[in-house]
Formats: C-alpha cells, structure tokens, sequence
C-alpha cells in the first residue's frame, strides 16, 4: 500500500474520494460534517486545543509540504533546477502562472467585499492532482512533459509558501519565532554532523513546528524549511540520501493520509441550489474560477513561450506547443494549496469560506477535464503522425 501510495496517480484518487465522501456528507447532514470538522481535540496547556479542521491545516499539510520542501531540494540539486538553462522554462512559466492568475482574479473580483484579501488563492497548482491527471490521460507523453510539470508545480510552491509566510502571517510572537529558527538550525547542524537517526531528528522537527506554529507564522513555513534543510547527497557507504528515506517513509504518509484528511475536512460545501446560486454569483468566487481556468493557462503557457521568443529558454525537442497549452491548462488544478489559502485569507468570514472553497472546486474539476481531453487529443495525434512515418 506504502509503494502504491508513492506513485502520484494513487495518491491524486485517494484525494478525490476523500472530496467526493465531504462533499456528499456535507449535503446529507451539514450538522454533522461540520460538528466533527470544529470538534477540538489537543491539550490546552501548549494552546494546541484547536478544531480538527485546523489540526489538518496547521498540522498535516505541513508534512504535506515537508515532501514539497525535498521535491525542492531534489529539483535544485539533482533535478531540472540544478542547470539554469535547463530550469529557466519551467521557473518562468511558474512565476509568470503565479502573477498572471492574480492580476486575473482582481480585475473580475474589483471592488467586491474584502476582495483583495484573496488575491493569492488562484496563484497555487496541486502537484499531486496535476500529475495524477497526467499520469492516468497521457502516461504516453514524453519524459520531458512531465518533468516541466513537475519542476513548475516545486517552483509554483515555495512561491505559495512565501505568500502564506509574507501575506497571511499576523501577530508575530518573537519569541517563538526565534526558538523556532533556533530547532532549524540544530536540524540542519545534525545534517551536517551525519545524525540520521529518527528519534533525534523527529523530535527537533516537531519542535521546529511547534515554536512556528505558536509564532504566528503559518506552521507549513517549518514543513518547507525542514525538507530544504534536509541532506541530499549520500555519502559513500550509504544507499540513500536522508532527503530520499525521509521521502521514502513521509510520502505515504502524505498522500494516504495527510493531504486526503485536509481534503475530507476542508472540500465539505452545501451544493444545494440557494448555495450555489451565492457562490457563483460573488465575483471573488468568479475571481478564483477565472484565475484558475484563465489565468493560469495565460501565465504558465505565456511564460514559456515568452522565454522561449526571448531566447531565455528553448523548449524540448520533444514537444510541440500544443502540448504545452495542454499541459498549462493541468495548472489551473488548484486544490490543496488554493483550499487552505481561501481558508486563511477568509477565516472570519465561514460563508465567504464555503463560496471560496466551491469555485476551488469546480475551477479544479473543470481544468482537470479540460487538460485530460487535450492531453488524449495530442497522444492520438501523436500515435496518427508515427503510423504515416
């Protein structure tokens, strides 16, 4: 179940029943749903008595973006990030489908109600349902298709880290701050020293979080911090590199239970006709559809081309453009990301939450069908081109 749970088709379906399971209980029994969601559990002592729905948020997701943080580390060092000229293509697709997807969800959402606080939330893809969608409508498509992908959903979230971080960060505890970049620089001290051993190293992380988490800044800062920190050259005489078990042992864990967990607590919206009709017609939810649907696709496909005309980047012999277009229409699957950024930026607002969290939905739901048909129109395409070769 481990080894299935680290290939991304697996963990993208898991993700998806654990949606389809909130999102029907929700509309059998919203009481329910949301009395087990806002059920707080946690000793009270460490101020760590919080909803469930925040356990999942604060708590799961962080190793959810510790495996972020070594797919990070991964990529600069041993991956597509480690030539400048190889990473140049997918870096400025990925910062160009952070901007464009902004600039697209403030011109629709202009002068709605506290609209501006959301601006961030069509800026993040879902590596995991992204890649799933890739892996299961065109496993036929070359490496390389894959490896921008990929290399642009990594870029794509230690900028969405950086804007939880700077933009949704409020009433800083210096202290706890400091402890907590003090645990980061013992973890990266006993990487340094060679220390692997779990019950040294998972306390210090758990710490780290702890003393994050209590600053104020988002926990899932200290998950990305971890992965980077984490050693990824191994040494002679060691099989792996610890960013490779850390990755071995903690993606499971991530993709079978972290990620579908905050996907079951936090995906769980009425889709009754009154909530709807609300939803899609407050135009930050019509800001976050048309930033994922459009402005991703602008961004990420513009990006690339755009470096490409200016001789900053070339694109892989292996590939057309069209295939390109496919595969940034993949990026307006925002999901995980997109859910906790609408959850952070409207926490005091739950009706603008649920509005937030079913655009989310059906930008994801949307773009995932979009990218899937284009991507078998291409593979066909492609198959049609080698009979008449």
């Amino acid at each position: 179940m481990a080894e299935a749970l680290r290939t991304e088709t697996i963990g993208g379906v898991v993700m998806l029943i654990a949606t389809v399971v909130a999102l029907v209980w929700a509309n059998v029994s919203y009481e329910s749903y949301d009395a087990l969601r806002t059920m707080k559990i946690g000793p009270e002592a460490l101020h760590l008595n919080l909803e469930l729905v925040k356990w999942a948020q604060n708590g799961l997701l962080t190793i959810f973006f510790f495996v972020a943080g070594l797919e990070v580390k991964e990529e600069f060092v041993h991956g597509e990030l480690a030539n400048l000229k190889k990473a140049a293509l997918p870096i400025i697709a990925a910062i160009a489908g952070m901007a464009v997807p902004a600039l697209v969800y403030l011109i629709v959402s202009w002068g709605a109600p506290d609209a501006a606080r959301g601006w961030a939330i069509p800026t993040a893809t879902d590596i995991a349902f992204a890649l799933a969608v890739l892996a299961v409508t065109a496993s036929a498509m070359p490496a390389s298709l894959r490896a921008f992908l990929l290399t642009c959903a990594v870029v794509d979230d230690l900028g969405a880290i950086t804007i939880i971080a700077f933009f949704y960060t409020s009433g800083l505890n210096f202290v706890m701050l400091g402890l907590g970049v003090l645990f980061l620089a013992v973890y990266w001290i006993l990487q340094r020293q060679r220390v692997n051993k779990g019950w040294v190293l998972v306390p210090v992380a758990l710490l780290t979080w702890y003393f994050v988490e209590s600053s104020g800044v988002h926990a899932t800062v200290a998950g990305v911090a971890l992965g980077l920190l984490t050693r990824v050259h191994s040494d002679p005489g060691e099989d792996y590199s610890p960013s490779e078990r850390a990755d071995h042992l903690v993606r499971p864990v991530s993709a079978g239970f972290a990620v579908p967990i905050f996907a079951f607590l936090s995906a769980g919206v009425l889709l009754d006709a009154k909530s709807l009709s609300a939803a899609f017609t407050d135009r930050v939810v019509l800001g976050v559809i048309a930033g994922l649907l459009i402005g991703k696709f602008l961004g990420v496909f513009g990006g690339a081309w755009l470096s490409v005309r200016l001789g900053l980047a070339r694109l892989s012999d292996e590939l057309h453009w069209r295939d390109m277009a496919a595969v940034s229409i993949l990026g307006g699957i925002g999901f995980t990301v997109s859910l906790l950024i609408g959850n952070l930026a409207y926490a005091d607002d739950v009706t603008r939450a649920n509005a937030v969290t079913a655009g989310v939905l059906a930008a994801s739901l949307a773009a995932s069908v979009a990218a899937a048909v284009l991507l078998r129109v291409r593979i066909r395409t492609r198959l049609n081109a080698q009979d008449d070769v």
